[in-house]
């Protein structure tokens, strides 16, 4: 699981950034499944990059970049 950095979001286009976050809240979901039997920390910074891909999505609509459907 790589980070993925604003800059990368924002070069991203929008059907990549809805394809990436519907991959990472597939793994999100494994992560918690497996976090309970090993103790993993992976569960944190895959919630911080779904709330960046959130939180870029809501700007480019305020600032007219991205329709909304």
């Amino acid at each position: 699981m790589a980070v993925l950095k604003n800059k990368d979001i924002e070069n991203m286009s929008k059907e990549d950034r809805e394809k990436k976050l519907k991959e990472l809240e597939l793994e999100l979901i494994k992560s918690k499944v497996a976090a309970t039997k090993t103790g993993s920390s992976k569960i944190k910074e895959i919630k911080k990059i779904i709330a960046r891909i959130h939180t870029l999505n809501k700007s480019f609509i305020k600032k007219g970049k991205l329709k909304t459907k």
